[in-house]
């Protein structure tokens, strides 16, 4: 599961970098549009191989977790990746305006932390629903029992992730101020 997941990741990246080049490389709009609708296939061939592993008798373990954690995560945050990619492509390869960055002080990074962390609970819901219907779909409880530590992992990743976004809302970073002329 380990290699599906490493393979995915890879083939994720390879999709989303030729869905660009041809966009902005090529000059093939509609190929690069195509390209990049073709990214959440990557998850479904995870999350399929994953369910097909299960069904055909083998004994979850923490990669199935790992596998159901990489499609919560990639489907939350996958369309912030690929604009932050998008964004990227535009500036390098077809002459668009820089991206802005993260806002770095005050309410508006604030703001910004609790977006991710609201990225951050749906991709942890998201894992949470897909690990419960894999143990659905599988239906024998002893087998699919490996899969029961990933629901308050997801409580911690949750919880960890609030607690940075409060800290930039209670302790707000602030610029310093520049040297004295």
């Amino acid at each position: 599961m380990v290699s599906l997941i490493v393979v995915g990741e890879i083939g994720f990246w390879v999709v989303l970098s030729a869905g660009l080049l041809a966009r902005y490389g090529l000059r093939l709009r509609r190929t690069g549009a195509v390209l990049l609708a073709l990214l959440p296939v990557v998850d479904l061939v995870i999350l399929g191989a994953t369910v097909a592993d299960l069904r055909g008798g083998a004994t979850a373990d923490w990669t199935h977790g790992l596998a159901a954690s990489y499609v919560g995560f990639s489907v939350a945050y996958g369309r912030r990746l690929v604009r932050w990619a998008d964004g990227h492509a535009a500036h390098r390869l077809a002459g668009g305006p820089k991206p802005a960055g993260m806002p770095k002080y005050g309410a508006a990074r604030a703001r910004y932390e609790w977006g991710v962390c609201a990225l951050t609970l749906l991709a942890s819901a998201i894992t949470v629903a897909l690990i419960a219907a894999v143990q659905w779909l599988v239906g024998d409880g002893a087998r699919t029992a490996g899969l029961d530590s990933w629901y308050p992992r997801m409580g911690v990743v949750v919880a960890v992730n609030l607690v940075v976004a409060a800290s930039y809302t209670l302790f707000p970073k602030r610029e310093r101020p520049g040297p004295r002329a």
